[in-house]
């Protein structure tokens, strides 16, 4: 694999704001030096000021930041929410975000779905889609980064998921978000082979990766819930990404039943083991813009 360089580095941890205050206790000097970066909802966080604005930038300050977006609707058939996005360029450039990330779904029509759903995969689909993402892209001047989702269904579809995922990144010239667990989880669930899945994208278009938990809702239904923690078979199904694609940033998810930041730190130390074991196989990866 040709050297590549990434935004960001490391073992990183979501900034959720049941640890914003845990974290704070500490002088910002003290925060903890194993993660190498973090990343927020920018949806949480545009238009924040006094007290909780003030920290946030404490920890903008001391860590590499990515935003990952909860309602960009990129698949969705309601105009691109322009406003919105030039909402996050402007966040962007307030708090020195590295990039901006979004699912690979829609979540609106006439009204929010506070859900995830998930985008037919269909030749339509790519296409729509891929002008969505490039009309973003035009907007924050530079790529964007797409996360292959968790999905349950696939009504109207006439691509494989693997198809669909990589012909978007094609058409849009794009980048991705490699989730790990949402691999897993699909591969269960839709009963196929998650290293085949692996093999299969496109590991020079990977800006960073997700790990996260899930819950098992049957032998062959998993539920991806961000509440747990990460099972022994992601994590090797994230040791076999690193030997297809070599180490890429890596970053722990955990939204629902958030333990003390010292026990998110033992997953956080999980990543950087695995990452330590394969340094020697990458050094470092391609640019972005």
């Amino acid at each position: 694999m040709s050297d590549r360089h990434f935004l960001i580095n490391g073992a990183g941890l979501g900034l959720r704001r049941d640890s914003v205050n845990e974290l704070l206790k500490n002088s910002p000097s003290s925060f903890p030096k194993q993660i190498g970066f973090m990343e927020v909802a920018p949806e949480n966080w545009i238009g924040i000021g006094g007290k909780t604005g003030k920290q946030l930038h404490q920890f903008t300050e001391h860590y590499d930041f990515m935003i990952h977006g909860l309602s960009l609707n990129i698949g969705g058939p309601t105009p691109l929410d322009e406003k919105f996005v030039h909402q996050v360029k402007d966040f962007m450039h307030r708090h020195q975000i590295k990039a901006y990330s979004e699912h690979l779904s829609y979540c609106a029509d006439d009204g929010h779905m506070y859900d995830l759903m998930p985008i037919p995969f269909t030749e339509d689909a790519v296409n729509y889609v891929a002008d969505r993402i490039k009309r973003v892209q035009d907007i924050i001047e530079q790529r964007l980064i797409i996360e292959n989702v968790s999905y349950y269904a696939a009504p109207g579809q006439q691509l494989s998921e693997i198809d669909f995922i990589n012909a978007v990144i094609a058409e849009a010239d794009c980048d991705l978000l490699l989730d790990i667990n949402n691999i897993y989880v699909n591969s269960v669930n839709h009963n196929y082979d998650p290293l085949e899945f692996l093999q299969a994208l496109p590991g020079d278009r990977i800006a960073y990766g997700h790990i996260a938990g899930h819950y098992n809702e049957a032998d062959d239904l998993i539920v991806d819930t961000h509440g747990a923690e990460v099972i022994d078979k992601v994590w090797q199904l994230l040791d076999q990404a690193y030997q297809l694609f070599g180490v890429f940033p890596t970053l722990l998810e955990r939204d629902f039943n958030i333990p003390p930041v010292k026990d998110l730190l033992i997953e956080v130390d999980k990543i950087i083991a695995l990452q330590n074991q394969h340094k020697d196989s990458t050094k470092g990866s391609f640019a972005h813009g």
